[in-house]
Protein backbone atom coordinates (compact mmCIF):
# COMPACT_ATOMS: atom_id res chain seq x y z
CA UNK A 1 0.00 0.00 0.00
CA UNK A 2 1.57 3.28 -1.05
CA UNK A 3 1.34 6.32 1.18
CA UNK A 4 1.37 9.98 0.29
CA UNK A 5 4.52 11.84 1.31
CA UNK A 6 3.85 15.55 1.81
CA UNK A 7 5.91 18.74 1.61
CA UNK A 8 9.06 19.41 3.60
CA UNK A 9 8.13 19.81 7.30
CA UNK A 10 11.68 20.00 8.70
CA UNK A 11 14.71 21.41 6.91
CA UNK A 12 18.20 21.12 8.38
CA UNK A 13 20.58 23.53 6.69
CA UNK A 14 24.40 23.65 6.96
CA UNK A 15 24.54 22.55 10.60
CA UNK A 16 28.01 22.51 12.19
CA UNK A 17 28.61 21.60 15.82
CA UNK A 18 31.87 21.48 17.76
CA UNK A 19 32.77 20.59 21.33
CA UNK A 20 36.04 22.31 22.18
CA UNK A 21 38.18 21.56 19.15
CA UNK A 22 36.29 18.42 18.19
CA UNK A 23 33.88 18.68 15.25
CA UNK A 24 30.80 16.59 15.90
CA UNK A 25 28.94 17.77 12.76
CA UNK A 26 30.31 19.48 9.65
CA UNK A 27 27.98 21.39 7.34
CA UNK A 28 25.10 18.89 7.43
CA UNK A 29 21.98 19.54 5.34
CA UNK A 30 18.94 17.34 4.73
CA UNK A 31 15.17 17.62 4.91
CA UNK A 32 12.26 15.61 6.24
CA UNK A 33 8.93 15.40 4.44
CA UNK A 34 5.55 15.19 6.09
CA UNK A 35 4.39 11.63 6.77
CA UNK A 36 7.68 9.93 5.89
CA UNK A 37 9.94 7.71 7.96
CA UNK A 38 13.37 9.32 7.63
CA UNK A 39 16.34 7.35 8.98
CA UNK A 40 19.71 8.73 10.08
CA UNK A 41 22.37 6.03 10.03
CA UNK A 42 26.12 5.77 10.39
CA UNK A 43 28.83 4.00 12.39
CA UNK A 44 29.36 4.75 16.09
CA UNK A 45 30.57 8.31 16.63
CA UNK A 46 29.17 9.49 13.29
CA UNK A 47 27.19 12.33 14.90
CA UNK A 48 23.68 10.87 14.73
CA UNK A 49 22.58 11.64 18.30
CA UNK A 50 24.27 15.07 18.10
CA UNK A 51 22.12 15.80 15.05
CA UNK A 52 18.95 14.79 16.90
CA UNK A 53 20.06 16.94 19.86
CA UNK A 54 20.35 19.98 17.55
CA UNK A 55 16.85 19.42 16.14
CA UNK A 56 15.51 18.83 19.66
CA UNK A 57 17.11 21.99 21.12
CA UNK A 58 19.48 20.17 23.49
CA UNK A 59 22.58 21.41 21.61
CA UNK A 60 23.10 24.79 19.95
CA UNK A 61 25.01 24.46 16.66
CA UNK A 62 27.71 27.02 15.91
CA UNK A 63 26.54 27.32 12.30
CA UNK A 64 23.45 26.66 10.24
CA UNK A 65 19.75 26.74 10.98
CA UNK A 66 16.69 24.55 11.20
CA UNK A 67 13.36 25.34 9.56
CA UNK A 68 10.24 23.75 11.01
CA UNK A 69 6.93 24.32 9.24
CA UNK A 70 8.30 27.41 7.49
CA UNK A 71 9.78 29.04 10.64
CA UNK A 72 13.59 29.26 10.68
CA UNK A 73 15.65 29.04 13.87
CA UNK A 74 19.39 29.27 14.46
CA UNK A 75 18.75 27.68 17.85
CA UNK A 76 15.83 25.51 18.88
CA UNK A 77 14.73 25.68 22.52
CA UNK A 78 13.68 22.28 23.96
CA UNK A 79 10.41 23.56 25.43
CA UNK A 80 9.54 25.51 22.28
CA UNK A 81 10.29 22.43 20.14
CA UNK A 82 7.85 20.36 22.21
CA UNK A 83 5.17 23.07 22.03
CA UNK A 84 5.56 23.13 18.24
CA UNK A 85 4.85 19.40 18.11
CA UNK A 86 8.20 17.57 18.12
CA UNK A 87 8.54 14.67 20.61
CA UNK A 88 11.55 12.51 21.33
CA UNK A 89 12.54 9.17 22.81
CA UNK A 90 16.01 8.62 24.23
CA UNK A 91 18.68 5.99 23.70
CA UNK A 92 19.07 5.63 27.48
CA UNK A 93 15.61 5.31 28.95
CA UNK A 94 14.66 8.43 30.93
CA UNK A 95 11.54 6.95 32.52
CA UNK A 96 10.36 7.33 36.12
CA UNK A 97 11.10 3.78 37.27
CA UNK A 98 9.01 3.92 40.48
CA UNK A 99 5.92 5.28 38.71
CA UNK A 100 3.31 3.18 36.92
CA UNK A 101 3.10 2.80 33.16
CA UNK A 102 -0.03 4.99 33.14
CA UNK A 103 1.59 7.77 35.19
CA UNK A 104 4.76 7.73 33.05
CA UNK A 105 2.69 8.19 29.88
CA UNK A 106 0.58 10.89 31.62
CA UNK A 107 3.77 12.98 32.06
CA UNK A 108 3.82 13.28 28.28
CA UNK A 109 0.49 15.18 28.49
CA UNK A 110 1.87 17.99 30.71
CA UNK A 111 2.26 20.47 27.87
CA UNK A 112 -1.37 19.96 26.91
CA UNK A 113 -2.72 20.63 30.39
CA UNK A 114 -4.19 24.10 30.83
CA UNK A 115 -4.99 24.00 34.58
CA UNK A 116 -2.37 25.37 36.94
CA UNK A 117 -0.35 22.98 39.11
CA UNK A 118 -2.33 23.73 42.29
CA UNK A 119 -5.64 22.84 40.64
CA UNK A 120 -4.05 19.73 39.15
CA UNK A 121 -2.75 18.69 42.57
CA UNK A 122 -6.15 19.25 44.19
CA UNK A 123 -7.90 17.62 41.20
CA UNK A 124 -10.63 20.21 41.58
CA UNK A 125 -13.33 21.34 39.13
CA UNK A 126 -11.96 22.07 35.66
CA UNK A 127 -8.66 20.36 36.49
CA UNK A 128 -10.43 17.11 37.31
CA UNK A 129 -12.48 17.23 34.09
CA UNK A 130 -9.35 18.02 32.12
CA UNK A 131 -7.44 15.15 33.71
CA UNK A 132 -10.20 12.73 32.72
CA UNK A 133 -9.83 13.81 29.08
CA UNK A 134 -6.05 13.34 29.23
CA UNK A 135 -6.42 9.99 30.96
CA UNK A 136 -8.70 8.77 28.16
CA UNK A 137 -6.04 9.74 25.62
CA UNK A 138 -3.38 7.90 27.62
CA UNK A 139 -5.60 4.80 27.82
CA UNK A 140 -5.91 4.89 24.02
CA UNK A 141 -2.12 4.93 23.71
CA UNK A 142 -1.82 2.04 26.18
CA UNK A 143 -4.31 0.05 24.07
CA UNK A 144 -2.49 0.98 20.87
CA UNK A 145 0.87 -0.21 22.27
CA UNK A 146 -0.73 -3.40 23.68
CA UNK A 147 0.46 -2.80 27.25
CA UNK A 148 -2.95 -2.90 29.00
CA UNK A 149 -1.92 -5.67 31.48
CA UNK A 150 0.87 -3.42 32.81
CA UNK A 151 -1.07 -0.15 33.24
CA UNK A 152 -0.56 -0.05 37.03
CA UNK A 153 2.87 -1.76 37.10
CA UNK A 154 5.90 0.33 38.14
CA UNK A 155 7.96 0.76 34.96
CA UNK A 156 11.14 -0.45 36.70
CA UNK A 157 9.61 -3.92 37.05
CA UNK A 158 8.98 -4.35 33.31
CA UNK A 159 11.31 -6.11 30.87
CA UNK A 160 13.47 -3.82 28.76
CA UNK A 161 11.46 -4.20 25.54
CA UNK A 162 8.26 -3.10 27.32
CA UNK A 163 10.05 -0.15 28.96
CA UNK A 164 11.02 0.99 25.45
CA UNK A 165 7.35 0.77 24.50
CA UNK A 166 6.38 2.95 27.48
CA UNK A 167 9.02 5.48 26.37
CA UNK A 168 7.39 5.54 22.93
CA UNK A 169 3.97 5.93 24.59
CA UNK A 170 5.13 8.96 26.57
CA UNK A 171 6.38 10.62 23.38
CA UNK A 172 3.08 9.81 21.62
CA UNK A 173 1.14 11.38 24.51
CA UNK A 174 2.29 14.79 23.24
CA UNK A 175 0.44 14.00 19.96
CA UNK A 176 3.52 15.09 18.01
CA UNK A 177 3.65 16.01 14.34
CA UNK A 178 7.28 14.85 14.26
CA UNK A 179 8.59 11.98 16.38
CA UNK A 180 12.36 11.70 16.93
CA UNK A 181 13.40 8.15 17.83
CA UNK A 182 16.96 7.63 19.11
CA UNK A 183 17.80 3.95 18.63
CA UNK A 184 14.36 2.66 19.63
CA UNK A 185 15.49 -0.95 19.08
CA UNK A 186 18.89 -0.91 20.79
CA UNK A 187 19.36 -3.93 23.05
CA UNK A 188 16.22 -5.70 21.85
CA UNK A 189 15.85 -9.29 20.75
CA UNK A 190 14.44 -10.17 17.32
CA UNK A 191 10.84 -10.49 18.51
CA UNK A 192 10.95 -7.16 20.39
CA UNK A 193 12.42 -5.47 17.29
CA UNK A 194 9.61 -6.84 15.12
CA UNK A 195 7.03 -5.47 17.56
CA UNK A 196 8.71 -2.05 17.68
CA UNK A 197 8.90 -1.92 13.85
CA UNK A 198 5.19 -2.65 13.68
CA UNK A 199 4.37 0.12 16.18
CA UNK A 200 6.55 2.66 14.34
CA UNK A 201 4.87 1.80 11.03
CA UNK A 202 1.42 2.04 12.67
CA UNK A 203 2.24 5.42 14.29
CA UNK A 204 3.33 6.67 10.88
CA UNK A 205 0.33 5.19 9.09
CA UNK A 206 -2.59 5.56 11.54
CA UNK A 207 -1.62 8.83 13.25
CA UNK A 208 0.07 10.33 10.18
CA UNK A 209 3.10 11.14 12.36
CA UNK A 210 6.37 12.01 10.63
CA UNK A 211 9.19 9.87 12.06
CA UNK A 212 12.92 10.64 12.21
CA UNK A 213 14.76 7.53 13.31
CA UNK A 214 18.32 6.70 14.37
CA UNK A 215 18.93 2.99 14.14
CA UNK A 216 21.95 0.65 13.90
CA UNK A 217 20.10 -2.36 12.52
CA UNK A 218 20.48 -1.92 8.76
CA UNK A 219 17.84 -4.54 8.01
CA UNK A 220 15.27 -2.58 10.01
CA UNK A 221 16.26 0.72 8.39
CA UNK A 222 16.04 -0.65 4.87
CA UNK A 223 12.65 -2.27 5.61
CA UNK A 224 10.78 0.64 7.17
CA UNK A 225 12.39 3.88 5.95
CA UNK A 226 11.26 6.02 3.03
CA UNK A 227 14.58 7.87 2.84
CA UNK A 228 17.92 7.51 4.59
CA UNK A 229 20.66 10.05 5.38
CA UNK A 230 24.11 8.61 6.18
CA UNK A 231 26.65 10.31 8.45
CA UNK A 232 30.28 9.32 8.99
CA UNK A 233 32.70 11.23 11.25
CA UNK A 234 30.24 14.14 11.38
CA UNK A 235 29.95 14.48 7.60
CA UNK A 236 27.08 13.53 5.32
CA UNK A 237 28.17 10.79 2.90
CA UNK A 238 24.84 9.62 1.50
CA UNK A 239 21.19 10.60 1.18
CA UNK A 240 18.36 8.94 -0.71
CA UNK A 241 16.04 5.96 -0.81
CA UNK A 242 17.18 2.76 0.94
CA UNK A 243 18.13 1.28 -2.46
CA UNK A 244 20.17 4.34 -3.46
CA UNK A 245 21.99 4.39 -0.15
CA UNK A 246 22.65 0.64 -0.28
CA UNK A 247 24.44 1.08 -3.63
CA UNK A 248 26.42 4.19 -2.62
CA UNK A 249 30.19 3.33 -2.70
CA UNK A 250 31.00 5.81 0.10
CA UNK A 251 28.36 4.26 2.34
CA UNK A 252 29.60 0.75 1.57
CA UNK A 253 33.18 1.75 2.44
CA UNK A 254 32.12 3.47 5.69
CA UNK A 255 30.20 0.41 6.82
CA UNK A 256 32.75 -2.15 5.69
CA UNK A 257 35.66 -0.08 6.95
CA UNK A 258 37.51 -0.08 3.61
CA UNK A 259 37.73 3.73 3.52
CA UNK A 260 39.47 4.15 6.90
Amino acid sequence: MSKTIGDVILDVSNISLSFGGVKALSDISFNVREHEIRAIIGPNGAGKSSMLNCINGVYTPQQGNITFRGQTFSHMDSHQVAVMGVARTFQNLALFKGMSVLDNIMTGRNLRMKSNLLLQALRWGPAEREEMVHRRKVEEIIDFLEIQPYRKTPVGQLPYGLQKRVDLGRALALEPQVLLLDEPMAGMNVEEKQDMCRFILDVNDEFGTTVVLIEHDMGVVMDISDRVVVLDYGKKIGDGTPDEVRRNPEVISAYLGTGH
